[in-house]
């Protein structure tokens, strides 16, 4: 726990074989982080531009494409589980990440089938499947949960789409076979794409920029807080800054609520470190939330349309990603 007396969790935001064997670590054993998690572009990035895979490559050759992937995300995956072992074994998170296919984002059975495997295949408690929050999600949610596999819901940007994944977690608690551990669930909510896709208008309105994600991500903390059902936590993501005018730690400073847990790029969470500002933050008070809100809506901002975009595009990149990779070790 990076914040103990707030229950409040850094986890890095990056995997890639050589980091694990090292600086991953080092970030460990001085109580920076204390989870990780990954997502195709992640993975995209590291298996195309790090020697650390070329041997293992070369070995799975004759392998489709698929299977080949499969292999290397997996042993990183596993190799992390086994380093963050130690921590979930006390209880301090622990927690580890894999995506599954996101093409088959809108296939449900599909996708109940692989994250079992994959959940198998690793073979370690402390893995979570990440789960996209669509329509089809919500039923692999619940039935992931149902099974005693822990689950990270991803691409959340709407209050909508929390409440959601919500009951289908609340259902699949209900369905928890009595063989079953009671699995650890993270809702990942989005922050930073909004800024992104907004500012430029804001200012042009005369509105602040940079506080939609927040103040939207404070507004979807203090929903699944209220429900208040255990081994459920918020975890903040897309934290990482691309605005100039922006400190490089911004959003993990404004989003230092207790019992929360923020996935941030690896130069971020160094940066926070570096500039040493760890004071935890309240909860954002639902009425100035709303207010700001309905400034953006009179200003003819729809926030329905900008869910919609943020959600097709997030789910669009990941599937890019993943095609990139394939198509790379199918060569």
């Amino acid at each position: 726990m990076f914040l103990n007396d707030i229950k409040f969790s850094l986890w890095c935001d990056f995997i890639e074989r050589s980091f694990l064997e090292n600086e991953f670590k080092d970030l460990i054993t001085q109580k920076i982080v204390n989870g990780a998690t990954s997502n195709p572009a992640i993975f995209k990035n590291a298996i195309l531009t790090s020697q650390s895979y070329k041997e293992d490559i070369e070995k799975l050759k004759g392998k489709k494409p698929k299977e080949i992937y499969e292999e290397l995300a997996c042993k990183d995956i596993k190799k992390a589980a086994e380093i963050l072992y130690p921590l979930y074994e006390k209880g301090d998170d622990g927690f580890i990440s894999i995506e599954i296919d996101p093409r088959l984002c809108d296939n449900a059975q599909e996708s109940i089938k692989e994250g079992k495997r994959l959940f198998e295949k690793i073979g370690k408690r402390n893995v979570m499947i990440k789960v996209p929050a669509t329509q089809a999600g919500y039923e692999i949610i619940e039935t992931l949960i149902g099974e005693g596999i822990n689950v990270n819901v991803t691409l959340v940007f709407s209050p909508l789409q929390a409440q959601l994944s919500l009951q289908a977690i609340k259902k699949g608690k209900q369905k928890l076979k009595a063989d079953k551990k009671n699995p650890q669930v993270v809702i990942s909510v989005f922050v930073s794409r909004f800024d992104r896709k907004l500012d430029k208008k804001l200012l042009e309105k005369n509105i602040k920029p940079s506080l939609t994600g927040i103040l939207n991500a404070g507004k979807i903390y203090n929903i699944i807080e209220a429900e208040n059902i255990a081994n459920i936590r918020t975890l903040f993501a897309s934290t990482g800054v691309k605005d100039d005018r922006l400190e490089s730690d911004y959003y993990i400073k404004k989003l230092l609520f207790a019992h929360s847990i923020n996935t941030a790029p690896l130069n971020t969470i160094k940066d926070f470190i570096k500039n040493k500002n760890f004071t935890p933050k309240n909860p954002i008070n639902n009425q100035i939330i709303d207010e700001y809100f309905e400034t953006l809506s009179m200003q003819g901002i729809d926030m329905e349309e900008i869910y919609s975009e943020l959600i097709n595009e997030g789910l669009e990149a990941f599937k890019n990603a993943f095609n990139k990779i394939l198509i790379q070790l199918g060569e």
